[in-house]
């Protein structure tokens, strides 16, 4: 296990930049989530702390060793692919045998740690199944075991679970996170699943355009987030745009006057969370109150999400939990939005 530091990173392919100057500092035992939508330079950033891809810039340390320019086989790191990478005419024992083989690690030592690693993802029983009789959790399990039995100072995940079906991701992600936490390995993985990331990361660092917007734990991205795209990238946001009219005071597009925490003059957004919304009659005493009308009710089961228009220009989205005795309105109806001006985020 180590600390791994990457400083100033970069990656040109040609005239394009996939990665732009890209700072971290993962501690020892941490578990990080690079986040963010495709082509952000997530992975390019992942494989270049692997070694598959040189960077045009910036340096990679894993403990006290510079390993920036040394080839993927030279470093002690353990990697996941999306695809799992298996060998397709190898059994599972075989596929995790390989990297201790490429090692040159002693015979009898490499069938207690094959051994060891099989017991640790619970397939010690289908050791000697190929990966064609496997379930794609199976298979994911098996490419894992294959990075961990080198014993590697840092784990690379690159979208490991993005080939599972969704009730499998809920119960391999939580296996993952937990095998994480008992062996205290340093662990990056790149994904573009914000639940995913929320659930199993100590920290995220959300990318966007081959650069980093924001770093901090769960709490630090959903409450106070650094701006618009982390706003509206992590979770669901009701982002209001306009500019701050005096102090505690924010006018948006449509005319409509907010109460917020805002104070420096100029053009502003504000962001709220749908599930700090309220609905009727139980907003007398919050802050903000704007009269609406419903347009499109949402059934999500555990709870439900209204559609309420609340000026021309702007709608609003209002998540409440599904409960027997709560106001379900209609599309049509019309109704008062309301929170508290401390629940509005205001961004520059």
């Amino acid at each position: 296990m180590a600390r791994l530091q990457i400083e100033r990173l970069s990656k040109h392919f040609g005239p394009t930049v996939a990665v732009h100057e890209v700072s971290l500092d993962v501690r020892d035992g941490e578990f990080v989530v690079l986040l963010g939508p495709s082509g952000c330079g997530k992975t390019t950033t992942l494989r270049m702390i692997a070694g598959f891809i040189a960077p045009t810039n910036g340096r990679v340390r894993l403990g006290d060793d510079d390993i920036t320019t040394l080839p993927p086989w030279k470093r002690n790191t353990g990697m996941v692919f999306q695809s799992y990478a298996l060998f397709p005419h190898l059994t599972v024992v075989e596929n995790v045998a390989f990297g201790l083989e490429m090692r040159n690690v002693a015979g009898a030592a490499v069938a207690e740690r094959v051994a060891e690693a099989l017991q640790m993802v619970r397939l010690a029983g289908l050791a000697d199944r190929l990966p064609r009789q496997l379930s794609g959790g199976q298979q994911q399990r098996v490419a894992l075991a294959r990075s961990l039995v080198i014993r590697p100072d840092v784990l690379l995940l690159d979208e490991p679970l993005s080939n599972l079906d969704a009730k499998l991701r809920e119960a391999v992600r939580v296996e993952i996170r937990e095998l994480q936490r008992r062996l205290g390995i340093t662990t990056v993985m790149v994904t573009h699943d914000q639940e995913e990331a929320l659930i199993m990361a100590d920290r995220l660092v959300v990318m966007s355009e081959g650069s980093v917007r924001q770093v901090g734990t769960q709490r630090d991205l959903y409450e106070r987030p650094a701006d618009r795209f982390v706003a509206g990238f992590v979770g669901r946001n009701n982002i209001l745009t306009g500019r701050i009219v005096g102090p505690g005071w924010f006018e948006t597009e449509g005319g409509l006057r907010i109460a917020c925490a805002g104070s420096a003059p100029g053009h502003a957004a504000i962001a709220v969370r749908p599930e700090r919304l309220a609905l009727g009659p139980g907003v007398a005493n919050f802050d903000n109150r704007l009269p609406g009308t419903v347009e499109f009710v949402s059934y999500l089961g555990a709870s439900i999400d209204v559609h309420v228009r609340v000026s021309s220009a702007e709608r609003m989205v209002i998540s409440q939990p599904n409960r027997f005795d709560g106001l379900v309105p209609k599309e049509g109806d019309s109704i008062v939005v309301g929170w508290p001006s401390e629940a509005a985020v205001v961004l520059s």
